[in-house]
């Protein structure tokens, strides 16, 4: 009993230190993970009968570095898609030519704005990738008289819904709880059309509140990080060159090609349909794939501390001394599973428990581990909280450029899209319970 208090102590501390950005996330988590093994006596070096690595050192933090290897893979695939995209002129043309289908009317270009934003995040990732549409998302939705506060919720809540497509998320998640990517794409897709009407809700809402009736859109403003490489993508060529985001989503989902293979398609088709010359596609193909490990490196390094966590708390050891905790606290029926998740569900801001980029992918193992609910409902669960976490939590870079570029604080955009989300979520655990518990 003791060894869990102070493995619960532990986890307390750390979240309180991320909360207060005392400690950086990719720190905090396998140093979580340590600190953890050691409470429950693990043996820094151990193996099995089987000759499988046990102990702290080489069964815990060696093999977790790489516990998350294909998800890993499958971010710098994406993140490579979402340079060339960007670096193409792809990004830009899909945001003009939804500015320009808009014309005149506010209600219509903001609606466009939020579905093109939605599509082009199934496929892009990164703080570059936020930074490149947003800096022409961002002035269109203000043009046509959004307050700024307005327009920066609305590109969260447009980028949000767009993540739950996301293709590289799909594998992670699908590492994360062990399950086929299948399933986690089934449920993904309820919570994506969940995530857009709570979106078309907010703006409408926005619109009525600010009383905008009319306006002009302005053009677009010039891609922040475009290069020489960019042009005008026009005719056949360039209509198929726009639908380079969706490519992976339907080779993933309709004809269950593997992640990587899926986006190296998606890669050839946006090279075919964008390029000017063999040297200049291979040296645009070269320069893309470093830009985009360079801005995979982030999520990389956290799913190596997510990794960690993940194999100490599983480990036997940790679980027989949580168990017994976990057990009195964790719900067995269907309305307890209901509140518990709903109630809980802004806990996955700031990192926190409910958080599957932070504390959430130990505990959902934990729980899992029990044995007591269905993996499924644990999936469901958690991935439905990862609507807070993805679009309001104030600590993601996304929501604090946002903030920056237009010139309000972060934290208002979190009140102001906190009850939207919240919603989404609940909408996501009742569904949870009612297919899978």
């Amino acid at each position: 009993m003791v060894q869990g208090i102070l493995i619960l102590l532990t986890f307390v501390v750390i979240a309180a230190l991320m909360m207060a950005k005392k400690m950086p996330t990719l720190l905090a988590l396998p140093l979580m993970a340590v600190i953890i093994g050691i409470i429950a006596r693990v043996p820094l070096i151990a193996t099995n009968d089987n000759g499988v690595a046990t102990g702290l050192l080489n069964g815990i933090f060696e093999a977790g570095t790489v516990r998350m290897s294909s998800a890993i893979i499958a971010v710098i695939f994406g993140a490579w898609l979402g340079q060339l995209m960007n670096r193409t002129g792809v990004t830009e043309t899909i945001i003009k030519k939804s500015a320009e289908l808009g014309g005149g009317r506010p209600l219509v270009v903001t609606l466009i704005m939020a579905v093109a934003t939605a599509l082009l995040f199934t496929t892009l990732s990164g703080l570059g990738s936020i930074i490149m549409v947003g800096s022409i998302v961002l002035p269109i939705l203000i043009s046509v008289g959004i307050p700024a506060a307005s327009a920066a919720c609305i590109f969260l809540m447009s980028f949000t819904t767009g993540l739950a497509l996301n293709v590289a998320n799909w594998q992670i998640f699908s590492k994360l709880f062990s399950l086929d990517i299948a399933v986690i794409q089934r449920f993904e897709l309820y919570l994506a059309a969940a995530t857009a009407v709570a979106t078309i809700i907010f703006i409408v809402v926005e619109f009525a509140r600010n009383g905008i009736r009319f306006g002009f859109s302005a053009p677009a403003a010039p891609a922040a990080n475009t290069s020489s490489e960019t042009r005008a993508l026009k005719g056949v060529t360039g209509a198929l060159a726009m639908l380079t985001p969706i490519i992976p989503i339907v080779l993933v989902a309709l004809v269950k090609l593997p992640v990587t293979v899926a986006f190296t398609i998606g890669i050839a088709w946006c090279l075919i349909f964008t390029a000017r010359g063999f040297g200049r596609a291979m040296n645009t193909l070269t320069k893309t794939c470093y830009d985009g490990i360079t801005d995979a490196g982030p999520a990389i390094i956290l799913m190596v501390g997510i990794g960690i966590l993940y194999l100490s708390v599983t480990h036997a050891q940790v679980k027989a001394v949580l168990d017994p905790i976990l057990l009195a606290v964790v719900p067995s029926s269907r309305w307890a599973y209901i509140l518990f998740f709903i109630l809980l569900a802004p806990l996955a801001l700031y990192r926190g428990p409910m958080n599957m980029f932070g504390l959430g992918s130990g505990i959902a193992a934990l729980i899992t581990g029990l044995g007591t609910m269905n993996p499924l409902a644990v999936m469901a669960a958690f991935l439905s909280a990862e609507r807070i976490q993805a679009g309001a939590d104030p600590t993601n870079t996304q929501n604090v450029w946002t903030a920056n570029f237009c010139e309000v604080d972060v934290n208002t955009c979190t009140k102001k899209i906190l009850p939207y989300l919240w919603g989404v979520s609940a909408v996501g655990v009742l569904l949870g319970s009612v297919l899978y518990f």
